[in-house]
């Protein structure tokens, strides 16, 4: 997919115009480059991509793929991290950022039902909305291109980090059209700009009712390596809180498949509403999933950590940067300020205070890709000033 050109007028890398910028010594767009995820929109034969055969209509192998991307490597694996456990507790990780080669973490199990939902609808582009260095929004941009869709995104502001930036233009890179709203005022404004006919809506983070199910689904696939042997039903779930979908797939799931755990819901955002949004979540995904959940059941079963937020969205604290380090030199696990280094924080702690008249199980749950952003930074532009300016200092 080439990456278009920044149009000023629109102030998005816009395919609606393609030529060349304005600029002296600018590079001359770039080759298309289509990808494939389990057969695409184009391919009649999903195994003719992998075989090189021909198939389907002129007009389908017009849109045959060059590049294929494989399934979600699913379950994902779950260890024990001895060295980080103490009398009283043991730490469990379950990595869901290995759940693709290409780009992972938690938000895959939740685009790719989306998408399936989209394509079913007979929909050609998705919406969403993130803030600049969101990884549901790489996420969405990799794998609707895979499966044929056009993909935009409205993209708020939030700290300046390099793997942010990296991440917008990883997603650019994909054929990402961005429209880039300064502040939440002018959301509606920007909402309005990249509105198209007949568009799929996808909330923040994928946390609608089909991504939310995705985590229902996964708890199964823990349950199954519990029975299996591979760890102990965890007294304690813990996992990041951002948009929500995540813990409240989870905390469903685990009525869903009869999991003695609290999931405990480390925030990363200032949100007052924080625990009713995950009630309301869970609550529709149980129902979905044919599960009786009654409000006090799911009330009783959620944590939701507010204490580690900090100064905000995306800012470090002290005990975020100290959980980062631990978790490099310990587990070779890495770990973002954003979301995964204040939720591991938060299992580190629930560990340490373990009492030894209640011994627990804690499984950190993780949701940050392990896949290198560089393969997808390949070609990658340079962010417009418009997007730049959304990645804040200090």
């Amino acid at each position: 997919m080439a990456v278009p050109p920044w149009n000023a007028r629109r102030k998005s890398y816009s395919p609606a115009d393609r030529r060349a910028p304005a600029v002296s010594g600018a590079p001359r767009p770039l080759r298309p480059k289509r990808y494939c995820w389990g057969g695409c929109a184009g391919e009649s034969n999903p195994g003719a991509i992998l075989s090189g055969q021909r198939s389907g209509t002129p007009q389908q192998r017009r849109l045959h793929c060059l590049r294929v991307l494989p399934s979600p490597t699913l379950p994902t694996p779950v260890r024990r991290a001895g060295s980080l456990g103490t009398a009283t507790a043991t730490l469990w990780i379950k990595n869901d950022g290995l759940a693709h080669p290409t780009y992972g973490g938690n938000k895959v199990r939740k685009v790719v039902r989306i998408l399936d939902e989209v394509r079913a609808r007979g929909t050609r582009r998705i919406l969403t909305f993130g803030a600049a260095g969101s990884h549901h929004v790489l996420t969405t941009a990799l794998f609707g291109r895979a499966a044929g869709l056009s993909v935009a995104a409205v993209v708020l502001p939030q700290p300046a980090s390099l793997h942010a930036e990296q991440t917008l233009r990883a997603a650019i890179a994909q054929g990402l059209e961005t429209f880039p709203a300064r502040s939440r005022r002018e959301l509606p404004i920007a909402i309005a700009r990249a509105m198209r006919f007949n568009d799929a809506v996808v909330a923040p983070g994928g946390s609608t009712a089909t991504g939310t199910s995705s985590y229902v689904d996964a708890v199964g696939e823990l349950a199954l390596q519990i029975a299996a042997g591979d760890l102990p039903a965890p007294d304690v779930i813990v996992v990041p809180f951002g948009s929500g979908g995540t813990a409240a797939g989870i905390l469903a799931g685990v009525l869903r498949h009869a999991l003695p755990s609290r999931v405990v819901a480390v925030s990363v955002t200032h949100n007052p509403l924080g625990r009713a949004q995950i009630l309301a979540m869970a609550a529709l995904a149980a129902r979905k999933a044919g599960v009786r959940a009654s409000p006090s059941s799911l009330w009783r079963r959620l944590v939701v950590d507010a204490r580690r937020v900090g100064a905000g969205y995306g800012h470090a604290t002290p005990a975020s940067r100290e959980a980062q380090s631990i978790a490099e030199g310990e587990l070779e696990l890495v770990l973002d300020t954003t979301y995964t280094a204040k939720a591991f924080a938060g299992a580190l702690e629930i560990v340490h205070r373990a009492s030894a008249a209640g011994a627990q199980h804690v499984l950190y749950w993780h949701t940050l890709s392990a896949a290198p952003l560089e393969p997808l930074l390949e070609r990658a532009p340079e962010l417009a000033p418009e997007l730049q300016a959304l990645f804040r200092q200090g």
